[in-house]
């Protein structure tokens, strides 16, 4: 692994658009739900109507058939394997750091990764992440479709490794998230979203949970 005290240039921003507007945020908004979105109004419609025309002894349409089969699809495989993607059966009913930030979740998700270097080495990238620092080693043209102005760096920045619980890390160019839990080399919380890296003979285990308290918005996560 790389490391640099150069920080990434970045364009100068005007301090009048330093606020966002209703079209940020419904542009970010937008590309982060809108699946979803689509997802649950089309769903019930086409689940409707094709027991609408099975009721009248009729044959459902082909386009409602298709998403009702898509719909049960999804709710019995893909949506279980979304949230657990990567993570071991222990380790999705484990207790971590973090949880007591969403002590009564209505749900909660629970990712895995298995990193081919030791802690030591993993924490740095994780320390630096941020949309004004080295961005989330994420898919940065879909994070820049929603506005983010992201830049993923890929490279160690020692100016950026320094973090203070209570500060802000920047999801969007102009929001973000409490950093509520920090412990070097362990975890890295904001919140009901958190990082935490085990280690695992050498390597690391980078478990990402995040839990969401319960509610209406709780039952609609629950299908997308």
């Amino acid at each position: 692994m790389k490391t640099s005290a150069n920080t990434v240039s970045r364009p100068a921003e005007n301090p009048v658009m330093r606020k966002a507007n209703v079209l940020d945020g419904l542009r970010a908004f937008g590309i982060m739900l809108g699946g979803s979105a689509s997802l649950v109004g089309t769903a019930p419609l086409c689940v409707g109507a094709t027991a609408a025309a099975l009721a009248r002894g009729r044959r459902p349409h082909p386009l409602a058939l298709a998403g009702t089969a898509g719909t049960v699809a999804y709710a019995l495989v893909v949506h279980p394997r979304l949230m657990t993607w990567g993570a071991r059966p222990d380790e999705q009913i484990a207790s971590l750091p973090g949880d007591e930030f969403v002590a009564d979740a209505g749900i909660q998700t629970t990712r895995a990764v298995t990193v081919e270097a030791p802690v030591g080495e993993v924490w740095p990238w994780l320390a630096q992440l941020g949309q004004d620092r080295a961005g989330f080693y994420s898919y940065e043209w879909l994070e820049n479709l929603a506005g983010c102005r992201m830049r993923n760096a890929d490279v160690l920045h020692p100016e950026w490794q320094e973090r203070e619980v209570g500060e802000t890390v920047k999801l969007h160019w102009a929001h973000g998230l409490e950093l509520t839990r920090l412990e070097p080399n362990r975890v890295f919380a904001l919140g009901g979203w958190y990082l935490v890296l085990e280690r695992d003979d050498g390597r690391s285990r980078l478990i990402a949970r995040t839990r969401f308290p319960r509610g209406p918005a709780t039952a609609a996560y629950d299908f997308c």
